[in-house]
């Protein structure tokens, strides 16, 4: 049989040992007295939570739980109500509500919810237009009555009574729905406090639209005229400005005053005048040559306006004086009357003449000459002489009628004829009928000699 050694225990395993015991006898303790303890629901003002107590009654439920009750406050089931397993209390607190009217205030608690019935609860009564105006914070809800009282509005000759809660003028007013114009006058002053039997007298002022100087004010007024109306609003005409209507003018319901202003300036307008053109003979220079004795030159006319402006639009115009600034300058063109008579080669031999003219040169004959046959005219020149070829059409003031011409291309012709279409530079080219040459094209016509006396002859031929 073998010995069996004992050994020592250590310290620290001994320590735990006895820690672990305590811990289980208090386990095992809380155990039992959570076993008998009961479980209920505590319902405070709406919010719910579960308990486990071991009072015997509601009221010492909540007395253990730190509910406050006061007198007003609703408990379900009552507080000496003995608490069984899983059953449910509730606690609705009155709330505290705060009470000023006529003169006093004091506090109630109470479940109503309507102001109107708390009032009643704390015996307040209500008249048909009292106020009743509502505060409220974390702690509590404040109840102002304001009491109404009588007053009396006289406007545009009209009277009539209203009550009001408000303090002042001013607030019963618009309370009233009175809208009141800068303008009006009101008695006693809007700010003037209310008592009952207060009367209230309001002066309606008037409508009054003004414009001036490109703005439109819109104010009202209690003046009985135009001036005085812009004599408040601190507008001043000067020189010519006016009104419409006129400053002495009575105000109506509803009056527009424009105010015109009238400016006046001197405007000098200057436009050219033209130059006059002379024609000068020059006996140094040659027919058909010309050249400039003198430059022309426009002068100036000064107008002096008077120019009349309202409300910078110009209204009207006046000549108050024109005058020559810089009279015009004549141009002095000379023209040659200076005749040269030469000769020229032609296949009819030599010929003189003493001018050369560039015409249109169409061709003619007895049967084209527009003249009817039945006429006593037809065939005949203006001269009276047979149509042929030779003679030619031309218009006198150039070339006086019985003059001999010589035209390239055709030969020499007697200027014998005319006819409504010859005009100036025109020459029309005579032919028998059988012998009809058609002729269309500018030619430089020769006149020949003799030279016709000066009053004959024009000097000056259109370009």
């Amino acid at each position: 049989m073998m010995n069996r050694t004992s050994r020592p225990v250590p310290p620290s395993l001994a320590r735990g040992l006895v820690t672990l015991a305590a811990l289980l006898l208090v386990v095992g303790v809380a155990a039992g007295y959570q076993a008998g303890s009961t479980r209920v629901t505590l319902v405070v003002d709406g919010v719910p939570r579960s308990l486990r107590t071991h009072q015997a009654t509601v009221g010492a439920l909540l007395l253990d739980a730190g509910v406050v009750l006061h007198p007003e406050d609703i408990v379900e089931p009552s507080p000496d109500t003995p608490l069984s397993p899983g059953m449910t209390v509730r606690v609705v607190h009155a709330r505290s509500v705060w009470i000023e009217a006529d003169g006093r205030r004091w506090q109630i608690r109470t479940h109503a919810t309507i102001p109107e019935q708390i009032l009643q609860e704390a015996g307040v009564p209500l008249g048909p237009h009292d106020e009743v105006r509502v505060e409220a914070d974390d702690s509590a809800l404040h109840l102002l009555v304001r009491r109404a009282i009588p007053v009396t509005l006289h406007e545009d000759g009209e009277t009539f009574t209203f009550h009001t809660t408000a303090r002042t003028v001013g607030e019963a007013l618009r309370e009233a729905g009175l809208t009141l114009y800068l303008a009006d006058r009101v008695r006693p002053d809007l700010g003037e406090p209310l008592t009952a039997g207060t009367h209230i007298y309001v002066e309606r002022s008037r409508p009054v639209t003004v414009r001036v100087d490109g703005r439109t004010i819109r104010t009202r007024t209690h003046r009985e005229r135009v001036g005085e109306v812009l004599a408040d609003l601190g507008i001043v005409l000067s020189g010519q400005d006016y009104t419409r209507p006129p400053l002495d003018a009575s105000l109506g319901d509803e009056t527009t005053i424009e105010v015109v202003r009238v400016a006046e300036e001197f405007v000098v307008e200057q436009s050219p005048i033209p130059f006059d053109v002379v024609w000068q003979p020059d006996p140094d220079l040659e027919i058909d040559h010309r050249r400039v004795l003198q430059e022309g030159a426009p002068g100036t006319l000064k107008r002096r306006w008077r120019v009349r402006y309202e409300n910078g639009v110009e209204v009207s115009r006046t000549l108050e004086n024109e005058y020559v600034a810089v009279p015009p300058t004549t141009k002095i063109i000379g023209y040659g009357t200076k005749i040269v008579v030469r000769q020229l080669k032609t296949p009819q031999g030599v010929v003189e003449y003493w001018r050369v003219i560039r015409m249109l040169a169409p061709s003619y004959s007895a049967s084209t000459a527009g003249v009817p046959q039945t006429s006593p005219y037809y065939g005949r020149t203006r001269l009276g002489l047979p149509m042929r070829r030779g003679i030619v059409a031309v218009d006198p003031r150039l070339i006086p009628l019985g003059s001999r011409v010589y035209v390239p291309g055709y030969g020499v012709g007697l200027a014998a004829d005319t006819g409504g279409a010859i005009r100036g530079r025109r020459i029309d080219l005579g032919y028998d009928d059988d012998n009809l040459v058609l002729w269309y094209r500018w030619v430089d016509v020769y006149l020949l000699t003799p030279v016709p006396p000066p009053e004959q002859i024009d000097y000056i031929l259109e370009q």
